[in-house]
């Protein structure tokens, strides 16, 4: 039975793989920042292990080690495994205009989830095991007018991951970026739906994978690797001048 914690657990694809890790009699701490979203997800994960929940707003930083130091005493202070799912697509143009709303898209897509690593992957090496996985986006891989501020956040969230993989290696923790890539789910219920959109219960099984095979990197889907090799090394000059690529 391990013990895990789960922030950002009211989306779709997190309550997805909750239920799967509930169907194995782990011990789950649940984090969440809608207190009825958070109980309609707890409500349906009964688990032999047993299931807390915690109601907390991840964005307001100042708040996030208490928030931790609670969820760690929660599973009396043994974590196997620390997921991070919360995130916020937020609104690209408005951003653009409002220095406010980039500076919320960074704070809640990057900022508050290096607050909650920071003092979690110390607790982890300390203990020499474990792991932790964090949902990022294949938005993270190449700045696109559609998603930019949003993508700059996931961006520099992998790069992040990828110091911290290093860094926990030597203490046999793992780490793994699941870059995701569009899902249909309530995030995206007003974005146009194209034929690389997966659903929630396909995007969760992959991810599930992932964690127990210890996975470093992995896109999920996993054919979103080669779309955005592509997309990665288009030159500008011609990335300009596609529509499909660089359009909003």
């Amino acid at each position: 039975m391990r013990h895990i914690l789960v922030f950002g657990a009211t989306s779709a694809i997190a309550a997805r793989v909750i239920a799967t890790w509930a169907a194995r009699g782990d011990r789950l701490h649940l984090i969440g920042r809608d207190p009825v979203k958070l109980a309609a997800v707890a409500a349906a994960c009964a688990t032999a292990g047993g299931l807390t929940t915690a109601v907390a707003d991840l964005g307001a930083l100042e708040r996030v080690p208490a928030v931790v130091d609670a969820a760690v005493a929660a599973l009396d202070g043994r974590v196997d495994l620390v997921f991070v799912a919360h995130g916020d697509l937020g609104d690209q143009l408005r951003s653009e205009r409002e220095p406010s709303e980039a500076e919320r898209l960074l704070r809640i897509n990057l900022l508050s989830v290096v607050a909650l690593l920071v003092p979690l992957a110390t607790l982890l090496e300390r203990q020499r095991s474990g792991a932790i996985a964090v949902i990022t986006s294949v938005a993270g891989e190449r700045g696109r007018p559609r998603n930019y501020t949003y993508g700059a956040a996931k961006g520099a969230l992998n790069l992040y991951l990828q110091g911290l993989r290093s860094r926990l290696y030597a203490a046999g923790v793992r780490v793994t970026t699941l870059k995701l890539g569009p899902v249909d789910t309530p995030m995206t219920v007003d974005h146009r739906k194209t034929a690389v959109f997966t659903t929630a219960e396909r995007a969760a099984d992959a991810i599930v994978r992932a964690i127990d095979r210890g996975a470093g990197e992995v896109f999920v889907p996993g054919y979103w690797r080669m779309i955005m090799w592509i997309v990665r090394n288009t030159p500008e000059a011609l990335f300009q001048r596609l529509g499909f690529l660089s359009g909003r």
